[in-house]
């Protein structure tokens, strides 16, 4: 029957405000399991805004109708050639000639209707399906509908609400949760993290807003809470759902409980938090020298930590273990920032009762090792934790206990701050642990089908390995924002590193960037992973937060640019073209391998393109390529896209290194011949670190880099165990040869990529000892010494680099393996020029500059008593007459 709208509003306003039963106390307490999803029709319409809607690829001939059916019991049943079923009444459609909004463009053509005369609000609390039916009523065909559109449209005022999450205060504690397509939501309560729930609350539901509230007399810290939530989903129907808070910003063990806090409660500080002092070492973006550090990495293998705080955050606090005093020696050297891996909860490591490997003693290129840690990889104390599960509160896994976490990640910031060290944070708000109805599912358990991006048949898109989230929708985007506010304001987080950023709005991430400003009274400086791919790729539903959208923003983005010419190959390669694909550092086509094949024009050409990434990258920068032709950088092909794609160096982050794929030492163990000596390999190691410390933009190095840091060849250690993480502080070892890696990702076709890992793990002249390692350590330091004691190094504009940069020796006719830049220091303070020369060579190589000749160049101060002996004592120049001994870098300075 038709649908009275006066009525049917009457009656789920009175469900929505009923009285909490005995019975729901019950279900307080359940367990939360994973029902068995239902046979669904796919949701291939859209909601394009509160009363519209459209089906992409529906033909009507004459005499059809489309009817948008309900059914509060949620058990619609639409079969091609029968009447539908189960359905409550029908909703009469009328032809819309509305525009298509431009956030659904990406849709396909098909018809819009109108929703004329009915509580789309009320509407949206039932199932829908949207039915194409012939005259007599016959189904042709039906659909699901996608809601993000409506919801945004019909509760567009929730963007502005304030007090989300649960707030104690002295007289009374109110909690605030969106659900605006909840039937009814119910505050479950807990006295405390372990007890059963012991009160149920009626919840009450704001129209205007979707919002639900109540609210409770006294102060009620501490008490642990979940929402029972009765909601029609698109995949079980009408269920019940028992939920964590999305904004909790405590929890109990394993995220079971959210827990009623205020992050202002002197009992949440630890002593001195409100006095302490941060780093004021970054005046703009590009003073930024970031080393790149997950938390259990840190400290699980330091001897020196004491036994109950490795791997938590409370290592960081232990002044005297080998670990901080390696970062306080960076620190004094120049590094600004420690950015930590992901440290908002997660969902893949217990954090109660994880499991420690027990790794049997075996060869160099052994299988028993990985064979042991992945027995438990499941079980084990290790994730590099980019499966968010709570983005408000700290990780329970690092804390001595998870109730202790808020105060404990606290000491770690102040730890660092008091090291001269700004903080910052790997931010990953592209997916979540999981969707749907799995338990570990928050968001789409509160608002089915809305938090996560859809396909054209209403899955859950999945291109960055997990359930994708939809920040272009408002109330996602606003959950990003506001967390990314909260942990600037409550753990003063200095910078943040922001996961698979394209595939998040240019827009939503420029508001975030006002907001963090704002709340922080300074910049807050911002990057990320700007990669173009999936379904959001080459802007197809929004202006993507990536490599070439965000350009003017401010907000930097990787620079895959420099990092692949100095590596060879690409992240993806396997099998002999891991081999045999060689970069500028490590011998293309001046020192080939076994399995290369040289062409020599690809080494002038990865010549120039470590050039690209010298001068930040910059669109507008002008450089005289190998082939003699001047061009822009944006004019320059790197791949199908424009190598120049930032408008300002803050834009651009250099890196030869980081978590992801196979560590530089790894990269270069494949790659370079097997012959090369360990003191070459390391050598070849700090001409990477020279490459980011004299480009132009952020410069950013994996923890460890400076080390030596082996994962024996994993390419992928997201769960590999501490095993295969280890640092080593002490810096005895840089762990090579700790066996073959986890089969999973590295065995390769045929077993081809443990065949060659083998060969090379297998090696004793490959692994370095104690002195090559110290050798490496002590240069980075000066690396980081020379750039932080030369601004020029570090310019903040493109103007001022398209100015001051040059490059000495470059065009038709180069020597491709030594690259050079002068930049031109008149009319700023300090030197009047810096030339910086980085041989590939084996061999020593010399650059001739005629026009200095006559001008007083000298070697940089810090290398002239830096720990180089090679560079001491062989780079030197003599009338224009530049020599840098091979495999080096060396940096000349006129005073």
């Amino acid at each position: 029957m038709p649908l009275r709208p006066a009525l049917f509003a009457v009656l789920a306003w009175m469900l929505l405000i009923a009285p909490a039963r005995a019975a729901d106390l019950d279900d307080c307490n359940a367990a939360v399991v994973a029902p068995a999803p239902a046979a669904r029709p796919p949701a291939e319409a859209y909601w394009l805004d509160g009363r519209t809607l459209q089906w992409p690829g529906l033909k009507l001939r004459p005499g059809e109708r489309v009817r948008l059916h309900h059914a509060r019991a949620a058990d619609l049943r639409a079969v091609a050639g029968e009447s539908v079923a189960g359905s409550d009444g029908a909703v009469e459609l009328a032809a819309s000639g509305a525009a298509l909004p431009a956030r659904f463009r990406f849709i396909g053509d098909g018809p819009r209707f109108a929703v004329v005369g009915a509580d789309v609000g009320a509407l949206l609390r039932e199932q829908l399906l949207l039915v194409h039916e012939a005259a007599d009523g016959r189904v042709i065909a039906a659909t699901g509908v996608q809601l993000a559109g409506a919801l945004d449209d019909l509760y567009a005022a929730a963007e502005r609400v304030g007090d989300f999450g649960a707030h104690p205060g002295k007289a009374r504690t109110r909690w605030a949760v969106w659900a605006p397509t909840a039937r009814r939501v119910l505050l479950c309560r807990h006295a405390g993290a372990a007890s059963a729930a012991v009160a149920v609350d009626t919840m009450r539901f704001d129209a205007a807003t979707g919002v639900w509230r109540a609210e409770l007399p006294g102060d009620l810290s501490g008490q642990a809470y979940r929402y029972l939530v009765d909601v029609v989903t698109p995949t079980h129907g009408l269920v019940r759902n028992l939920v964590t808070d999305p904004y909790s910003v405590a929890l109990t063990a394993d995220s079971r409980l959210s827990l009623v806090a205020d992050l202002a409660s002197p009992a949440l500080k630890p002593r001195g938090w409100d006095a302490a002092v941060r780093p004021a070492s970054v005046k703009a973006a590009t003073d930024q020298v970031i080393y790149e550090l997950h938390v259990r990495d840190f400290s699980a293998s330091d001897a020196t930590v004491r036994p109950a705080w490795r791997g938590k955050y409370l290592a960081f606090t232990e002044p005297a273990s080998n670990g901080i005093k390696h970062l306080k020696a960076l620190a004094r050297a120049g590094l600004t920032d420690v950015h930590l891996l992901p440290v908002f909860d997660f969902a893949s490591v217990p954090e109660r009762g994880c499991r420690t490997p027990d790794v049997p003693a075996g060869p160099p290129d052994g299988e028993a090792q990985q064979a042991a840690v992945v027995a438990v990889a499941a079980e084990d104390c290790f994730n590099w934790g980019y499966d968010p599960w709570h983005f408000n509160a700290p990780e329970g896994s690092y804390a001595t206990d998870a109730l202790l976490r808020v105060v404990e990640f606290r000491q770690m910031v102040m730890a660092l701050h008091a090291a001269g060290l700004r903080v910052g944070m790997d931010m990953v708000y592209n997916h979540m642990a999981a969707a749907g109805q799995d338990p570990k599912s928050v968001l789409d358990r509160l608002v089915p089908g809305y938090y996560h991006r859809l396909d054209a048949k209403g899955g859950i898109e999945r291109s960055t390995c997990c359930d994708n989230t939809a920040t272009e929708n408002r109330m996602m985007a606003k959950l990003m924002i506001d967390s990314a506010a909260l942990w600037v304001r409550e753990y003063r987080i200095d910078s943040m590193r922001f996961d698979l950023m394209g595939h998040q709005p240019r827009e939503a991430m420029e508001r975030l960037q006002a907001r963090v400003n704002a709340e922080a009274g300074r910049p807050v400086q911002l990057l990320g992973e700007g990669w173009n791919f999936g379904e959001v790729a080459n802007g197809a539903r929004f202006v993507q937060a990536s490599q070439l959208s965000l350009n003017g923003s401010g907000i930097g983005t990787f620079s895959d640019r420099g990092r692949d010419a100095a590596r060879g190959g690409s992240a993806g390669e396997g099998g002999d073209d891991s081999v045999r694909r060689q970069g500028w550092l490590n011998g293309l086509v001046y020192a080939p391998n076994a399995l290369a094949r040289p062409r020599p024009e690809e080494l002038p050409a990865a010549a120039d393109m470590i050039r690209v990434g010298l001068a930040g990258a910059l669109r507008g920068y002008g450089l005289t390529t190998w082939r003699g032709e001047k061009r822009r950088l944006d004019q320059i092909a790197y791949g199908d896209q424009p190598a120049g794609f930032a408008s300002e160096p803050g834009e651009v982050v250099n890196y030869v290194e980081n978590h992801d794929n196979q560590t530089l030492f790894d990269v270069n163990a494949l790659k370079l011949p097997l012959a090369t000596s360990r003191a070459d390999r390391a050598r070849v190691q700090m001409l990477g670190a020279a490459l980011v410390a004299f480009s132009q933009g952020v410069a950013y190095f994996h923890a460890g880099q400076d080390i030596l840091r082996s994962k024996s060849l994993d390419r992928n250690s997201y769960d590999s165990g501490d095993w295969f993480n280890r640092i080593d502080w002490s810096y005895r070892t840089n762990h090579f040869g700790s066996g073959l890696p986890p089969r999973r990702d590295n065995f390769g076709q045929d077993g081809r990529d443990w065949a060659l890992a083998r060969e090379r793990l297998a090696d004793p002249s490959v692994a370095p000892g104690p002195a090559e390692i110290a050798w490496a350590r002590d240069v980075f330091r000066d690396l980081l010494k020379i750039r932080a004691s030369t601004p020029l190094l570090r310019l903040s504009s493109a103007a001022e680099i398209e100015k001051r940069l040059s490059f000495p020796g470059s065009g038709a006719g180069q020597n491709p393996v030594l690259v050079a830049t002068r930049i031109d220091g008149r009319g700023l303070p300090g030197y009047k020029a810096v030339l910086t020369l980085i041989n590939v060579s084996p061999t020593a190589q010399v650059l001739e500059l005629p026009e200095e000749a006559r001008a007083h160049w000298l070697l940089h101060p810090v290398q002239r008593h830096g720990a180089d002996m090679r560079v001491r004592r062989e780079a030197g120049v003599r009338a224009g007459r530049f020599e840098v001994p091979g495999r080096s870098a060396a940096v000349f300075v006129l005073d």
